[in-house]
């Protein structure tokens, strides 16, 4: 039975001469991503802002006016709704509640739902979350410094393991990556929570491993090729090591798109960040941080770290 093979044998696709539009193409969406979180900003969840969300799926989609005045006659303080996913599934925010005691809590969950449940028969609730001011704004701190600690610590580690080239390239992809991220979660405007902070990580971590992966086999080749053009030795690189990324990248977004279209409205943020995430970080791995080892001046001339023989050949008579 023969092997499936997406990439043929002996592929030589020249990546390298398409650094400078993939360059132009990474700063104009980075600068895009910047620019969208500025002025939009992200759809912050329960997790980072506090209150109560409570999430709704009806029959048929309800008028949001309509809704938000039910709600706001409760005298629960001013509700904010929005659509989450479909015009069926609408969130519902209420501001942080001023009392700490967790019955009062769900009481006022319980009252809200009641009162939706009168106006609209059939509504069902998927689910309800509760977080105080204090506690996220620790939540914020916390995944802001895991978030950046991950991408710093991965760019020291590429630094260390091979040369400062590769350090700069690693941080620039990575940063480009969650980046990204950030700018489709302003456009979507889709649920930012601590899953999300969970699924930035992940794609760091998925970035990070094709990389490396394609950062040995430069190494291998500079120390294999130590005359050969910086150019035509990345080219060489990815191309042998394309396979293994088409492959991989395959694979986790079949499963990714499953997780999307079945793993229903909880996991719809979190499945259609990793499904962006692996497609940026195989481009950014390929086109964005490989190339940027010339133009920060990598040389595939490696001293020869042999040591050097300290008397005649193997075999040679010694003249007297």
């Amino acid at each position: 039975m023969r092997l499936l093979k997406i990439v043929p044998d002996n592929t030589n696709i020249g990546f390298v001469r398409l650094r400078y539009w993939a360059f132009g193409l990474t700063m104009l969406l980075t600068i895009a991503a910047v620019a969208l979180v500025a002025v939009r900003g992200l759809n912050f969840g329960v997790d980072f802002v506090g209150g109560v969300a409570i999430e709704t799926h009806f029959q048929q989609p309800p008028s949001v006016d309509q809704l938000r005045a039910d709600i706001e006659a409760l005298h629960v303080g001013e509700a904010s709704l929005q659509q989450f996913g479909d015009p069926h599934t609408i969130s519902i925010r209420l501001p942080v509640p001023k009392t700490t005691d967790e019955g009062a809590t769900n009481q006022l969950v319980k009252t809200v739902e009641s009162t939706v449940a009168a106006k609209f028969p059939g509504v069902q609730f998927n689910k309800a979350d509760t977080v105080s001011g204090k506690v996220s704004g620790e939540l914020i701190r916390n995944g802001l410094l895991a978030v950046f600690l991950a991408v710093l610590g991965i760019a020291v580690f590429s630094w260390l393991r091979y040369e400062w080239q590769f350090g700069v390239s690693t941080f620039v992809a990575i940063a480009h990556d969650v980046l990204m991220t950030l700018g489709f979660f302003a456009v979507t405007q889709l649920t930012f929570d601590l899953n999300i902070v969970a699924a930035v990580l992940t794609i760091i971590g998925y970035s990070i491993n094709d990389k490396i992966v394609i950062d040995d086999r430069i190494r291998e080749n500079m120390r294999k090729y130590r005359s050969m053009d910086m150019r035509a030795l990345i080219d060489l690189s990815v191309n042998e090591t394309l396979p293994r990324t088409v492959m991989t990248s395959l694979t986790v977004l079949l499963a990714l798109s499953s997780l999307l279209f079945f793993g229903g409205p909880v996991l719809r943020g979190f499945s259609a960040s990793m499904l962006l995430g692996v497609i940026v970080g195989t481009y950014s791995s390929i086109y964005v941080s490989s190339s940027l080892l010339i133009t920060l001046g990598l040389s595939p001339k490696v001293p020869d770290t042999r040591p050097a023989r300290s008397g005649p050949p193997a075999g040679a008579e010694r003249i007297r």
